[in-house]
């Protein structure tokens, strides 16, 4: 079934319950925008969000310092995957920069 595959991993500093925080939007926008059934598991030091649609399926493994995702496409789906990659990539980056610049903003208030 799996014809190509999608890896993506982003270090950071959130913590996981921050870090949570940006795995759930993440969630809901692949929900929203990308038509993904997402179910999301917490763990005591990983959770761990399960996401398919039609040639879609993957897995992302959220911690206090990284997020791991790891897709498999199927045939037809694999001939997208350049655009696939690039808005998981532009979601989760933007979800990770706004939670870093709310922390930075928070720092400032203190």
């Amino acid at each position: 079934w799996p014809v190509a595959d999608i890896k993506i991993s982003r270090t950071h500093d959130l913590g996981l319950v921050k870090a949570r925080d940006v795995a759930f939007k993440w969630a809901e926008h692949a929900e929203k925008t990308l038509e993904m059934a997402c179910s999301y598991a917490e763990g005591e030091t990983e959770d761990e969000v399960q996401f398919s649609r039609t040639g879609v399926k993957g897995v992302l493994i959220v911690t206090g310092q990284r997020f791991d995702l790891h897709a498999k496409l199927g045939f037809i789906a694999s001939a997208f995957k350049g655009k696939i990659e690039v808005e998981i990539e532009k979601n989760l980056d933007s979800l990770l920069a706004s939670k870093k610049s709310g922390k930075a903003a928070a720092k400032k208030k203190a």
